[in-house]
């Protein structure tokens, strides 16, 4: 793994989004949306040097525009398939970290060789 390859955070925008019951599925864009601010205005707590962050979207969600500090991406499908290709794509010579709750996805991105956390990581309760 190279020394200085900053970390790449991939959050789960879906399961994120879903883990806190404020009313996310009348405006599942809104939703979303107001997750990537949040994470761009806080980044990701706890983790110290460079960090990259990209939001995985998918559903009604899809179309949320990238702004300065978190990359959007758009999964054409599903959004566990996507976030397990970008992971990968990535994961060889940098650190990779996916927040997400979903249990079969952990396993796939473990499997992978990236660490996993859970949504209160980005959002708390």
């Amino acid at each position: 793994m190279e020394e200085n390859a900053s970390l790449l955070v991939v959050v789960d925008a879906a399961n994120v989004v879903g883990s806190v019951p404020d009313g996310w599925w009348r405006d599942r864009r809104g939703a979303a949306e107001r997750l990537r601010d949040r994470l761009a205005a806080d980044g990701v707590p706890g983790r110290s040097g460079p960090v990259e962050v990209v939001l995985v979207v998918e559903g009604a969600a899809r179309g949320v525009e990238s702004v300065a500090g978190v990359r959007v991406e758009s999964a054409p499908g599903s959004g566990d398939d996507h976030i397990v290709e970008l992971v990968a794509r990535t994961a060889v010579g940098r650190p990779v970290l996916v927040v997400t709750a979903d249990r079969g996805l952990r396993r796939r991105v473990t499997e992978l060789g990236a660490q996993v956390a859970g949504p209160r990581t980005v959002r708390p309760g």
